[in-house]
């Protein structure tokens, strides 16, 4: 699939994102809008994944250890056609099975379960050596957030990473530099990332993660990689997308009213109307 495919698949993505939350009253578009473009290309280009057998033994895993950010990954679900997108306007609500976070038991694609922060690097690591151990060729991926590795689980998780020398995990950090309280660098800097994460032997690559050339070639780095796991800073705009969210930390937790709705909605099809031209 080449790049305008992706990026048409991503902006609708984003529209999900929007939708969703927006009908919820609540939840994290901010960090949903940044991460869509890697949600996409995984999705669509980099896993192994079958829709129509969403418990397939050999295919790729996905943790979302970053849950919070759930619309993301359930527009990308719907685009692949895992569930309806009518579906996702059911986000939060009292009986849906889309809830605020991802829940493995309930939603098809959904691989682990997750919400409290710092947990599913551990996981991932476990699907990577039970793979190992079962001498199965799918890979596991991991997508955390920048704010996220502040946990020291993940640390942990990572020193047994490097360890165990995974080759089959890669770790996404979705470095758009905002956490709850304001830039991650005033809260509790985790930078140099990459240089931490070369400590606990990990390959390191960093990208623009809202360019799919540089997230092509990170993924097939990854993949060419022997005898370690890699991590994958992602450099992204927080609420990439959206005008009055991009860069704007008052957008981590908090849906759109009906006004800003529209208005996002207004963006994001213009911007799908430009791709189409192009």
């Amino acid at each position: 699939m080449n790049n305008l495919e992706l990026s048409k698949i991503a902006n609708e993505v984003r529209k999900g994102v929007i939708k969703s939350t927006h009908a919820a009253k609540s939840g994290h578009p901010g960090g949903s809008l940044s991460v869509a473009d890697i949600m996409t290309y995984l999705y669509f280009e980099e896993m192994n994944v079958d829709p129509k057998n969403p418990k397939w033994a050999d295919r790729d895993r996905l943790v979302l250890s970053k849950g919070h950010v759930a619309p993301a990954l359930y527009a990308t679900l719907a685009e692949k056609g895992f569930l309806p997108k009518e579906d996702l306007l059911t986000l939060r609500h009292v009986g849906s099975y889309l809830q605020g976070h991802p829940d493995m038991k309930g939603i098809p694609g959904v691989d682990m379960s997750s919400g409290s922060l710092g947990q599913g690097v551990s996981c991932a690591a476990g699907m990577a050596v039970a793979a190992k151990l079962d001498n199965k060729d799918y890979r596991v991926y991991a997508i955390t957030g920048d704010g996220e590795i502040e946990e020291g689980q993940i640390w942990e998780a990572a020193m047994f990473a490097g360890f165990r020398k995974l080759d089959n995990l890669v770790v996404v950090v979705d470095n758009n530099n905002l956490q709850i309280d304001g830039a991650i660098d005033e809260v509790c800097s985790p930078y140099p990332i990459d240089k931490k994460f070369e400590a606990f032997n990990f390959h390191t690559i960093v990208i623009n993660g809202n360019d799919f050339d540089e997230i092509r070639a990170a993924f097939k780095e990854a993949r060419e990689t022997k005898g370690m796991p890699t991590a994958i800073i992602a450099r992204t705009t927080k609420g990439k997308g959206v005008s009055f969210m991009e860069n704007n930390v008052g957008w981590h937790g908090k849906g759109p009213n009906d006004e800003e709705c529209k208005i996002a909605l207004e963006e994001l099809e213009k911007a799908g109307e430009a791709l189409c031209q192009m």
